[in-house]
């Protein structure tokens, strides 16, 4: 019986080694799929742009200040910090927050997230003045948005205005172009004048080539962001794939081959060349290659010390920032 319990076994680790998509290490992606979940919705609701994962220049420290994402719309722009936050969470007289019985099962005390985000969207101003984008006064608001349902808020009358609760995120409606409702409405209004259509362009260019996260997109809706390191596996697939550098690609997507069900063999690498001057490449400079599937992808998570390494398998897509 053992003989046969033993065999079991490797030929079920065979089995999953063969059809299974699952990466070689397992990193926590669930604060990354929640941060692109608000962006999109953002983008639906406001029809504006939202860049995520921006890792702005400090002068006064010379370091880099990493922001959740930037909302722009034609007459405004939000700096918003997503807190993914679990269990129940409370606010302190001197404005700091403590969250308790979390994912982490104990008690945390945060900074005050307001104060964090208003410290980074001056960053951000500053940043945007040195590269010649001078903005009117108080141009920049500030939002934190706590979108975890299994989130609770303790006497929500404590949290200062800029702070979405899950309850509000969930209420939030589509509204027409230009339009703004109940807590948006001070935040995008204000009683601000329009942004010219010159200023709005160039800050979309600014923030679109600004220092950004590489993101990598796993299957199962599943994101990261961080640094991608490099490719591993067989000498021939590295080869293949010497082109694909930061400096000449941009993007890359993994097609898959169908083969009635079973895992493919080799796969299609689709990867687009770097051009400053569009958003994108066209159909036809996308350029290709095949490459096993076993090859791996190393990529260096944001806030952690481990290295990812994921089958490409596994892989939806990878956009890589300059």
């Amino acid at each position: 019986m053992w003989v046969e319990i033993f065999c079991g076994l490797i030929v079920y680790r065979l089995f999953r080694g063969f059809f299974s998509d699952d990466n070689v290490l397992d990193v926590e992606t669930s604060d990354s799929r929640a941060l692109f979940s608000v962006a999109n919705r953002f983008e639906k609701l406001y029809r504006g742009k939202v860049y995520v994962g921006l890792r702005i220049p400090d002068a006064d420290t010379g370091s880099r200040q990493n922001i959740d994402m930037v909302l722009v719309t034609k007459g405004e722009a939000v700096v918003i910090s997503v807190m993914n936050l679990s269990g129940f969470v409370s606010v302190n007289a001197d404005g700091s927050w403590v969250c308790e019985g979390g994912s982490k099962h104990k008690s945390e005390r945060l900074l005050d997230p307001v104060v964090e985000t208003k410290r980074r969207a001056s960053i951000l101003e500053s940043y945007l003045e040195q590269r010649g984008v001078a903005l009117p006064e108080g141009y920049f608001s500030c939002k934190v948005v706590l979108p975890n349902q299994e989130l609770s808020t303790i006497r929500s009358s404590n949290f200062p205005s800029e702070v979405i609760t899950y309850d509000q995120w969930v209420q939030l409606k589509p509204e027409p172009k230009s339009m703004f409702s109940g807590w948006m409405k001070g935040a995008f209004c204000g009683g601000k004048k329009e942004m010219q259509e010159s200023i709005h362009q160039k800050l979309n260019f600014i923030l679109s080539t600004a220092p950004m996260w590489d993101r990598l997109e796993l299957k199962g809706n599943k994101y990261a962001l961080g640094e991608f390191l490099e490719f591993k596996g067989k000498w021939e697939d590295i080869q293949s794939l010497k082109n694909i550098k930061r400096s000449k690609v941009s993007r890359l997507v993994i097609q898959k081959t169908s083969m009635f069900g079973f895992a493919p063999s080799t796969l299609q690498v689709l990867y687009s060349p770097r051009d400053y001057r569009s958003e994108g490449a066209s159909a036809s400079e996308w350029k290709e290659v095949t490459v096993r599937s076993s090859t791996e992808v190393l990529f260096q998570p944001e806030n952690s010390t481990k290295v990812g390494k994921f089958k490409i398998s596994s892989v939806v897509s990878l956009c890589l920032t300059a």
